[in-house]
C-alpha cells in the first residue's frame, strides 16, 4: 500500500516549523502535520494570507494547533527578528522544515544584496537552521528538512558568479538554488556526524506538483504566454500538492528516517508517485563544492554555526 500521511505516528509532543506554509506544498505539509497532533509554526513572509491559511486548514479541522510567524527569507533582519520569536515562544522546537521558496523568475537582488533565488531558497534557510540550531538541539530527536526539487540536476555551483551578476538565466539560476539546497543537506549531515550531535538533516522533493509557485515567474514578467503554459502544464501532467508534500512530511515525521537520506516520489522519473528515499546526482554530493558553499553562507548572511 502507499505511504499517506496517515501512516506517520501520533505528533502531539512535536513543534513543527514550516516555512512558506500559507499556500502549495508547505500550506498541505501543515495541514497533514496538524491531522496528527502536531503543533506546526506556520512561518509566512504575508501575514494576511498566514491568517487566511490558518483559518482554511482549521475549518476542517477545528483541534489543529496552528501558530503563526513572520518570515522573510530575503531580508536578513527578518530571518534574525523570526528566530528571536521562535525562540521566545518555543525553546523546543522539534523539526525544521525549509519549504519555501521561489523559481524561476527574472533577476533581482533581496535586500542584502543576494540574487533572489538562491538568497531565498539557499541563503534565508541556512541562516534560519543556524539561527534556531540551538532549539533544535534541545529536542529529544530533532530534524531539519530541506525541500530541493529534481531540477538540481541541472544546476550549475559558479562560485565566482554566485548571485550570476555577470550572466543570468532564470531556469539556471533556479536549479543552482536548488542544488545548493542538497549541499546544504549533505553537508550539515557530515558536520552533524563528525561532532557527534544528534540532529537529522534530510531532503525531500515533490517532484511535479501543482501549486502556485509555477505562476510567480510569468506573472513577475507580465507574460499571460508563460501563464497561461504554466497553469495548462499544471492542469495535464502535475500531481496535486497534497501528493507532493508527502517526500518532505516522510522526511519530517515518519519513522526510520536517517541523517542524511533524500525522499521524493516512487513514480517513473520521480515525477508523480508516493513517498520513496532516492538518490541525489554526484554534484549534490561534491564535498568540496559544499565546504566552498557552507563558508560563502557564513561570510555572506553573518551565521556562523558547527564550528
Amino acid at each position: 500500500m502507499p505511504w499517506t500521511a496517515a501512516d506517520l505516528p501520533d505528533l502531539s509532543d512535536r513543534t513543527f516549523v514550516v516555512t512558506g506554509a500559507n499556500s502549495g506544498l508547505g500550506l498541505e505539509t501543515t495541514r497533514m502535520l496538524a491531522t496528527r497532533g502536531a503543533r506546526v509554526v506556520m512561518a509566512c513572509r504575508n501575514q494576511e494570507k498566514g491568517r487566511d491559511a490558518m483559518a482554511s486548514i482549521q475549518a476542517g479541522l477545528p483541534t489543529a494547533r496552528l501558530e503563526l510567524t513572520k518570515l522573510d527569507l530575503g531580508s536578513l533582519a527578518s530571518i534574525r527578528a523570526c528566530a528571536a520569536d521562535l525562540q521566545a515562544r518555543f525553546p523546543v522546537i522539534d523539526v525544521l522544515v525549509n519549504n519555501a521558496g521561489i523559481m524561476a523568475v527574472p533577476r533581482t537582488l533581496t535586500e542584502d544584496g543576494f540574487e533572489v533565488q538562491i538568497g531565498t531558497n539557499h541563503f534565508g534557510h541556512f541562516a534560519l537552521t543556524g539561527l534556531l540550531f540551538d532549539s533544535l538541539r534541545r529536542a529529544p530527536a530533532p530534524r531539519v528538512v530541506s525541500v530541493s526539487s529534481i531540477a538540481h540536476t541541472l544546476g550549475r555551483m559558479d562560485f565566482d558568479d554566485l548571485m550570476g551578476a555577470r550572466r543570468y538565466q532564470k531556469w539556471s539560476a533556479y536549479a543552482k538554488s536548488k542544488l545548493a539546497n542538497l549541499l546544504f543537506v549533505y553537508e550539515l549531515h557530515r558536520r552533524l556526524q563528525a561532532r557527534g550531535i544528534e540532529v537529522l538533516a534530510a531532503g525531500a522533493h515533490p517532484g511535479y506538483s501543482s501549486t502556485n509557485l509555477q505562476a510567480v515567474g510569468p506573472k513577475q514578467e507580465g507574460s499571460a504566454f508563460g501563464a497561461w503554459m504554466m497553469s495548462a502544464g499544471n492542469a495535464m501532467f502535475a500531481q496535486p500538492a497534497e501528493r507532493g508534500a508527502l517526500p518532505t512530511i516522510y522526511a519530517a515525521a515518519a519513522p526510520g528516517v536517517a541523517s542524511g537520506d533524500y525522499y521524493g516520489p516512487d513514480g517513473l522519473f520521480e515525477v508523480w508517485g508516493y513517498p520513496k528515499k532516492v538518490t541525489s546526482n554526484a554534484a549534490s554530493h561534491d564535498s568540496v563544492a559544499a565546504q566552498k558553499l557552507w563558508d560563502a553562507s557564513v561570510k555572506l548572511t553573518g551565521v556562523d554555526f558547527l564550528i
